[in-house]
């Protein structure tokens, strides 16, 4: 698992890389995941992936996560798009303690937030982080996802 390192940010910066932060809670990755993070990283040199633990998935979203942390980090570690995977600090449901360690150049998240609703904003501009919102791709969602795998089972 590529977990990134506080001397590998310091290499990045000293060769002028742009580091990007993204995070989520990517319990069942789909085609819309893998769009807006290719667009994420599209943005920079660097794209750091920030998971969300299995206890803040279940308390943003009840019943949740259907894959474990381990899992999720595995997956998205797999793809090409994604540099490092470092999961949640424990406790927390935002990403601002690794918006204040990572220092990133640009802080992205998807479209169903605005720079005034993003509760990192005030810490992703704090360290001097450009906030960036993607827009997402159309008709793919977790939550319809799983609600069209609940039909066929009915």
């Amino acid at each position: 698992m590529s977990i990134i390192t506080t001397s590998q940010l310091s290499d990045i910066r000293a060769k002028g890389g742009k580091i990007i932060l993204t995070n989520g809670c990517f319990d069942i990755l789909h085609k819309g995941h893998v769009s807006y993070l290719q667009a994420a990283r599209a943005l920079g040199d660097v794209l750091v992936v920030a998971v969300n633990l299995d206890d803040s998935v279940s308390r943003l979203k009840p019943g949740r996560p259907y894959n474990a942390l381990a899992d999720r980090m595995f997956v998205l570690d797999g793809l090409a798009c994604v540099d490092y995977v470092v999961p949640f600090a424990a406790g927390e449901d935002t990403a601002d303690h690794l918006l204040r360690a990572l220092k990133p150049n640009v802080y992205v998240k998807g479209g169903d937030y605005t720079p005034e609703t993003l509760p990192e904003t005030p810490t992703a501009l704090k360290v001097g982080a450009e906030v960036k919102i993607m827009q997402e791709e159309d008709g793919y969602s977790t939550t319809a996802l799983i609600k069209k795998i609940r039909s066929f089972s009915d």
